[in-house]
């Protein structure tokens, strides 16, 4: 018999409408209070559980990848996927305070290093 173990990084919850608005505004408003001129426009999209955040950085090129986010029920607290280029997905990782579990604005900072 296998051990049951908390995974951050799987399953979640769908994301309600209401929430995808609230959490859409969240990251907008902190991109834009924190990197403003770093990026023309965000493309903050939903699928399921996830919500996934890139950057339109420079004119003709594509978006840039930042992160995903993943709604496990607790709108302060989600977990995030950093997008590595070097193996073109996203991966697992801590929130820069140590922890697994944080805000949309937190998560944002994740993904932020591409915008430096």
């Amino acid at each position: 018999m296998r051990a049951w173990v908390y995974n951050p990084h799987s399953g979640g919850r769908p994301i309600p409408p209401t929430v995808r608005l609230r959490t859409e505004q969240r990251i907008r408003s902190h991109a834009e209070a924190h990197y403003a001129g770093k990026f023309r426009k965000l493309d903050i999209r939903f699928r399921g559980a996830l919500c996934y955040v890139d950057a339109w950085v420079h004119e003709g090129t594509g978006p840039v990848h930042l992160c995903r986010l993943r709604f496990l029920g607790n709108e302060e607290k989600w977990s995030v996927a950093f997008y590595t280029y070097s193996h073109e997905r996203y991966e697992p990782t801590f929130f820069p305070n140590g922890t697994l579990l944080g805000t949309p604005e937190e998560a944002f900072e994740v993904g932020a290093v591409y915008l430096q």
